[in-house]
């Protein structure tokens, strides 16, 4: 894998706990079932990616690299 890192959201382990939204709300929203919504926008800063997907208590959160 090259390239800065993205976020990407696994749904089935969405559980809507909300912590990246309240963290990171120019990243992140929720939809109206409490599932959490990647805003577009391509690739996040190296240093703020590993500790936003870190912030997902049910793991849902992780790292791609186009």
């Amino acid at each position: 894998m090259t390239g800065a890192p993205r976020l990407v959201v696994n749904e089935d382990l969405c559980v809507g706990a909300g912590q990246c939204v309240l963290s990171h709300p120019e990243l992140f929203d929720q939809d109206d079932t409490g599932q959490v919504v990647v805003f577009p926008g391509g690739p996040v800063g190296p240093e703020v990616a590993p500790v936003v997907a870190d912030l997902c208590p049910s793991g849902a959160l992780s790292l791609a690299r186009d």
